[in-house]
């Protein structure tokens, strides 16, 4: 047990350390989430932020380290750790890659378990690599050792692709997953809704998220397959019949992906009287395309903010964010 008087939580002002891989298909698709997210695209495969994000909420984070340390030397930061009291916790220490930054690292392996023991040897606390109390991590960036609170991101949208039903044309959890970040940044207090809910794979993750939003489709026959997709994760939410163009309620956020356009065809004037019904019922709007639409986003009234990519080979998705 975790004496109460302990205080490792991160204070205001914290910098947060990320680090994050993406494929090549992915880099545009993963800037514009860190963008939603952090209000900057990083430029390596390291985000330093005063901004805490759940690095779980991400396809693209690996991990987080919250700041409580740092030295130019690592005998400088084994010093400073040497002032922190754990009073019995159990604790763990992981060296964080940083892409070949540090000479540890291009030494390899054993150095890095070499740090990891010599940080671990001047924390005042008892050593338990597989059930601590706390994680810490260590890592050289930007020209300095860095010591701090560790998180290692979970690959929650991995485990959401085993769901019962499923189409060929719906988007990958993992895309998902970035569209409801950069559709909602910062859930708290934001009402969303995916009126083109489909399976409900944008459902799922938002839900796993603890966001607010509900999912509604005209598509009577799919609704069943989406609730049962909600409840094999332990899910709930509400799932209703009902055509965009009828949605009467106000939301903060709608995330539109637009999938008709593979399974049918509709005119421009169909696309603008739906994008015209979510402009009239959504403050935001996040669309997800096949087809250029920005003509027919200007013409509903809708500002372009921002954009990106998802790829997957030759098919390209395009992922627009609107006021």
């Amino acid at each position: 047990m975790i004496d109460p008087a302990i205080d490792i939580s991160p204070q205001k002002g914290t910098t947060y350390i990320y680090t994050y891989a993406c494929s090549e298909d992915e880099r545009s698709l993963s800037a514009l989430e860190m963008r939603s997210l952090f209000g900057e695209t990083p430029q390596s495969n390291v985000l330093e932020s005063f901004v805490k994000i759940d690095p779980s909420r991400s396809p693209f984070i690996k991990e987080r380290i919250s700041l409580i340390y740092e030295a130019e030397s690592l005998d400088d930061l084994y010093q400073q750790v040497e002032a922190l009291q754990l009073s019995g916790a159990t604790f763990k220490v992981t060296y964080v890659k940083n892409n070949g930054q540090s000479k540890a690292e291009n030494e390899g392996f054993e150095k890095r378990r070499d740090i990891e023991r010599k940080i671990g040897l001047h924390v005042n606390g008892i050593a338990d690599l597989r059930h601590p109390d706390l994680s810490f991590g260590v890592m050289h960036v930007n020209g300095r050792w860095v010591f701090g609170e560790y998180v290692k991101s979970e690959s929650v949208w991995f485990r959401h692709q085993k769901k019962p039903n499923g189409y060929s044309t719906a988007l990958s959890t993992r895309v998902a997953r970035a569209v409801v970040n950069i559709a909602i940044p910062k859930p708290k207090g934001i009402k969303a809704i995916d009126p083109c809910c489909g399976i409900g794979t944008v459902l799922v993750e938002a839900r796993s998220m603890g966001i607010d939003i509900v999912g509604s489709d005209r598509n009577q026959l799919i609704l069943p397959g989406a609730r049962e997709n909600m409840a094999h994760f332990g899910l709930t939410g509400e799932i209703n019949l009902a055509d965009i163009r009828d949605i009467t309620n106000h939301f903060d956020v709608a995330i539109i992906d637009l999938p008709y356009n593979l399974c049918s065809v509709i005119t421009p004037e169909e696309q603008l009287e739906m994008l015209q019904s979510a402009r009239s019922f959504a403050d935001k709007v996040v669309v997800v395309t096949v087809e250029p639409v920005d003509e027919i986003l200007l013409k509903a009234g809708f500002s372009i903010i921002d954009r990106g990519v998802a790829k997957k080979g030759l098919f390209i998705r395009e992922v627009i964010v609107c006021n």
